[in-house]
């Protein structure tokens, strides 16, 4: 470890870890609800359990971010972070956000609250002192970052890393905003939700990524951050119209369906950029690196985003197809495997990478680690097939033939039986790689090595 406060992105990892762990394990509960739509109906109902199942992802994904960026930019900066002790107060804010948000859905407090209560827009229900929390702790970390990357070495990666996650602080702004108007409340909202995930998050992925190929496989900086360039171009290009994919059936002008559509079409480049940027890397590179479970989860994340984000979103996103298949099991399995492909695998990678060294030693546990990249990565695969299958079925019965909804649920009975199982791999694979991660080698433990972060 070069610097002192690159330690902060331990803390931070082990809390996106942990919210890892709790994301996977309700997201497999509410497979086995799709199944058995009884099960747990009194403790915790299925819109009770997809509030905690969607919201711990956000947050998990969003401290690995945080946990990345103080992880990368003092090497970037050539510089310790700022203020070490601003970076640890942001963190408990959002610990005690998560778990005031977490009270609140399983128990429905202060409901109808303006202040306390949940509110009923999806993924951002957080009442609204946790969301002031939010952007605090978001208002803190700019702060601490854009210091330490203004005070030290200017680079593409933290340029490029500091227009994303300033873009996610101010998009977030939108979720105060809720005009009584439907149409119009759903145009701001998607503000968020599609900004954040097909824009500045994409940002965000694209400087990791880079940094990443950077440290793993030797090709010069110069190489790397013209790619770099390129690619957050293209994901602005095509991201900030291809909003207009979400305006198609929610009241606004027509025009929306061909702007959506056309550059909707267009978002599968800077995937397929990202995903021929990562092997091109390796390939110039051609360098042995000794972490290779590192490697394995960068590759595996350009390649899985591709096909989830690039062409299973490119599979119902012209409107023509979209009036069909909107809303269906199609959409989940995109959103399923986009967003692991995208963002999980990515967060992991990053982990992989920087886990040993915080931890003051040499990549460990490869094959367990490695393991729990194919048990994850087939897993997701499956489910997205299983859900396409089921979406297809789905589309044809309800929105081509007419039959209703909950009659239709139950001719899909068999695919959500087999979109369970690919659950289990999932979460089995989540463990194993929480247990790499973290466990020590038994010759280190011998030898009287905590495992603590490296001083």
């Amino acid at each position: 470890m070069k610097y002192q406060t690159q330690k902060i992105a331990f803390a931070y990892f082990i809390v996106a870890m942990a919210l890892f762990a709790v994301q996977v394990t309700v997201g497999l509960v509410l497979g086995w609800i799709y199944v058995d739509g009884n099960f747990l109906a009194e403790l915790i109902p299925f819109n009770i359990a997809r509030m905690l199942h969607t919201n711990s992802l956000v947050v998990w994904l969003l401290l690995g971010f945080f946990g990345a960026a103080y992880f990368l930019v003092p090497e970037e900066s050539e510089r310790e972070i700022h203020s070490e002790k601003l970076a640890y107060l942001q963190l408990l804010i959002l610990v005690i956000g998560t778990a005031g948000v977490v009270v609140t859905y399983l128990f429905d407090i202060a409901q109808g609250n303006f202040l306390f209560g949940k509110e009923g827009r999806e993924f951002i229900e957080q009442p609204k002192w946790v969301k002031a929390g939010i952007v605090v702790a978001a208002l803190i970390f700019l702060y601490n970052i854009s210091m330490t990357v203004l005070k030290g070495k200017k680079t593409a990666i933290t340029n490029i890393l500091l227009l994303g996650l300033w873009g996610i602080a101010i998009l977030f702004l939108f979720s105060f905003y809720n005009p009584a108007n439907l149409a119009l409340d759903k145009m701001y909202w998607w503000y968020i939700v599609h900004l954040w995930v097909e824009g500045t998050w994409e940002l965000v992925m694209a400087s990791i990524l880079a940094f990443l190929m950077l440290k793993l496989t030797g090709v010069d900086r110069e190489v790397v951050e013209k790619w770099l360039y390129v690619l957050a171009a293209l994901a602005l290009f095509s991201g900030i119209l291809g909003t207009g994919h979400h305006y198609f059936w929610i009241g606004t002008p027509g025009y929306w369906q061909w702007i959506g559509s056309i550059f909707s079409s267009l978002e599968v480049v800077p995937f397929f950029g990202m995903m021929a940027f990562a092997f091109v890397m390796v390939w110039k590179g051609r360098r042995d690196h000794p972490n290779k479970a590192a490697l394995l989860w960068s590759l595996g994340c350009a390649t899985l985003a591709f096909f989830g984000a690039g062409v299973w979103g490119f599979l119902h996103t012209l409107h023509g197809v979209n009036f069909y298949t909107h809303g269906t099991q199609i959409t989940a399995a995109h959103g399923h495997l986009a967003f692991f492909g995208a963002y999980v695998a990515l967060n992991l990678a990053i982990i992989s990478y920087a886990m040993p060294i915080l931890r003051g030693r040499d990549p460990y546990n490869q094959v367990l680690n490695m393991g729990s990249f194919w048990l994850m990565a087939g897993g997701m695969t499956f489910m997205t097939f299983t859900l396409t299958f089921a979406g297809t079925v789905q589309t044809h019965l309800q929105r081509v033939n007419g039959e209703g909804f909950m009659d239709v649920q139950d001719q899909l009975w068999i695919f959500y039986v087999m979109r369970f199982g690919t659950g289990i791999a999932v979460v089995l694979g989540a463990v194993l790689f929480i247990y790499a991660v973290l466990r020590p080698r038994k010759e280190l433990i011998e030898a009287g090595v905590s495992g603590t972060p490296a001083e």
